[in-house]
């Protein structure tokens, strides 16, 4: 019996929660991956001694600053939860003061994606009707948008998070933006080539 054949029978589940992956489940792994992330930059500057001031930096005088950054891609991760997620959590209107609050918010809306199991989010096929405060209006399903309004908004605004603080001089590199990336590192055998 191969490698490839023992671990397939070995662990049947696996197989089976690739094949029935949804858009909840990925939205929920991408969340959590994303908001530790976003803690560990936090915990980044804060090592290396930016102040509170820091949530005032901008790129260009037309961005949001760091502080408005953090809050909307944060409250993108719940307004999927009100959304399709289940949960009736109120959006954070008012503005974060300060890092060491950032990384409690990080925390408490972690904590909230985690409990809202996949199987609480609405139907694929749902509808969504979603006025912006500008009128703007799009209907789409409840996997339309994650896909198409939530994870783009979503990772602009995480992006926008990382540029800024390596613009402030956070020691930060692309590795930080992925460290979820470390679960599948490959091990290297004894003559260096990666081993399963």
């Amino acid at each position: 019996m191969s490698a490839t054949t023992a671990d397939a029978t070995a662990s049947p589940d696996f197989s089976l929660q690739r094949k029935i992956m949804t858009y909840a489940h990925s939205a929920r792994i991408i969340f959590i991956d994303m908001l530790g992330m976003l803690d560990r930059l936090v915990g980044k500057a804060l090592d290396a001694g930016m102040t509170d001031a820091v949530l005032a930096e901008k790129l260009t005088d037309d961005m949001f600053p760091l502080e408005l950054q953090f809050r909307v891609a944060l409250n993108q991760v719940l307004l999927a939860l009100n959304q399709v997620g289940g949960k009736a959590v109120p959006l954070d209107e008012t503005a974060y003061t300060t890092l060491a609050e950032i990384r409690e918010r990080i925390a408490s809306i972690l904590s909230q994606v985690e409990e809202a199991g996949a199987a609480a989010w609405a139907d694929a096929d749902a509808v969504v009707d979603l006025t912006l405060p500008n009128g703007v209006r799009f209907v789409m399903s409840a996997e339309e948008d994650i896909r198409d309004w939530i994870m783009p908004n979503f990772y602009f605004h995480v992006t926008m998070v990382y540029a800024l603080l390596r613009h402030a001089g956070v020691p930060i590199g692309k590795m930080d933006f992925i460290p979820h990336m470390d679960r599948h590192t490959a091990q290297a055998d004894a003559q260096g080539r990666p081993s399963s």
